[in-house]
């Protein structure tokens, strides 16, 4: 065989200059990074207010960066990555250690389990919403669709006992109970990993009739985050749970009146 001796030739300007905007979104992903290994800290110290305030804080910067990917035109394989990643630390392992210290802690083996199940449900929840992103056979109606709880609503919904405990601190006894926290894990286990259809408002349209009373609303639910964090964030925690039997009823209308409209399709199923 003959040496290969020809050499692969690469261009300079590729990898010496990277424009800023390009990084932003980067960024902000890294700052959603440090949030959930801060909340981390936090639960390990017993300071559950700040724990899962940094939770929340990464699922706001995880809002962003895809956002600002696509207004920057930013996006990229490495941003898709780095982002998963990211949310498996974040909305993955931090709230399993956190509700395993808050509850869990003096049931190492069974404890421990319900933690680990949640954490592999939202690996395997990443893992399926990558490979679906280059699916080209997924139909439309599809795009106003999670398939299944979204990362950080998964988060959420796992803390929300130690959010209610905060301001209804007689409910205490109950929600710190090993039972109920247990099974909650493991129904937003399930949640996260099925293939449940949940409301995305990634590509909703508003009225331009609606865009003052929503600004309103805005308004109010910023106050009340300010004023009663916790109870505001439990709250809307607790209507995103409500919202996904409302979800179900809107998919399968969806779907029905898409496969109305193709008849074709029933003809090739038929």
């Amino acid at each position: 065989m003959k040496p290969l001796n020809k050499k692969i030739k690469f261009s300079k300007n590729k990898f010496s200059e990277v424009p800023f905007r390009k990084l932003v979104p980067n960024i902000v992903t890294m700052l959603a990074l440090c949030s959930g290994i801060t909340s981390i800290r936090y639960s390990v110290q017993e300071d559950w207010s700040k724990a899962v305030l940094f939770i929340f804080l990464a699922a706001l910067f995880d809002g962003l960066d895809g956002r600002l990917a696509r207004m920057l035109k930013a996006s990229s394989k490495f941003g898709a990555e780095l982002d998963s990643l990211c949310d498996f630390v974040s909305f993955g392992v931090a709230p399993a250690i956190l509700m395993f210290q808050w509850c869990l802690f003096d049931l190492p083996k069974i404890g421990w389990f319900f933690c680990l199940l949640f954490a592999m449900g939202m690996a395997m929840r990443l893992a399926r919403f990558n490979t679906m992103l280059e699916d080209k056979t997924i139909p439309p109606y599809w795009s106003h669709y999670f398939t299944g709880v979204p990362a950080p609503a998964a988060a959420a919904m796992v803390m929300m006992p130690i959010l209610i405990s905060f301001d209804f601190v007689e409910a205490e006894s109950v929600l710190r109970t090993h039972l109920f926290c247990g099974l909650w894990m493991c129904f937003v286990s399930y949640l996260e990993t099925s293939r449940i259809p949940t409301i995305s408002l990634k590509k909703s349209k508003i009225k331009a009739s609606m865009v003052i009373p929503l600004l309103i609303i805005v308004a109010l639910l910023a106050n009340f985050l300010f004023t009663q964090t916790w109870l505001t964030l439990g709250v809307l925690t607790a209507l995103y749970t409500l919202s996904i039997p409302v979800g179900i009823i809107k998919f399968l209308r969806d779907k029905k009146a898409y496969l109305a409209s193709q008849p074709e399709i029933i003809k090739n199923a038929e």
